[in-house]
C-alpha cells in the first residue's frame, strides 16, 4: 500500500516539485497551500508523514506542527520541515513544537526522499 505524503507550502513551484518528486517515488500526495488548510485536511488526508515550510500566510510551520500535535491521533506523525531557513533557534523551536527534523530547500529529491523513507520506516 501506498505511504501518504501531506505537504504543506505556500509555493505552487514547491508544491508542484514535491508532487513530482513523491509521485515518481511511489507515495500518494495530498496537498494544503498553508497551515490553516492542512489542518482542514488532515483528518480526511490521515498521512503517514507530513512536510511543512515554515513561512506562511494564515498559519505558520510552527502553529501547524503544534495543532497536529495537540490532536492524540496524530501525535506520533513524522512531521519533516522543508524550509528556506537554516537558523539554529528556529530549528530549536520547530523541535520543540513536535517536528521530527529539517531539510533546507532548496532540496535533493534523493535525501527527501531517503528522510520520509526513514522516519516512516
Amino acid at each position: 500500500m501506498k505511504k501518504r505524503v501531506l505537504t504543506v507550502d505556500d509555493s505552487r513551484t514547491i508544491r508542484n516539485m514535491l508532487l513530482v518528486t513523491l509521485n515518481n517515488a511511489g507515495f500518494e500526495t495530498i496537498q494544503a497551500e498553508d497551515g490553516v488548510e492542512g489542518l482542514e485536511v488532515l483528518e480526511e488526508a490521515n498521512p503517514d508523514v507530513i512536510v511543512t515550510d515554515i513561512n506562511m500566510p494564515r498559519l505558520d510551520g510552527f502553529g501547524f506542527i503544534e495543532g497536529v500535535r495537540k490532536n492524540d491521533r496524530y501525535r506520533a506523525i513524522p512531521i519533516l520541515v522543508l524550509t528556506t531557513e537554516s537558523d539554529a533557534e528556529k530549528k530549536n523551536r520547530a523541535r520543540q513544537a513536535g517536528a521530527t527534523g529539517w531539510i533546507v530547500k532548496p532540496f535533493d529529491p534523493t535525501k527527501l526522499i531517503d528522510a520520509i523513507e526513514r522516519v516512516t520506516a
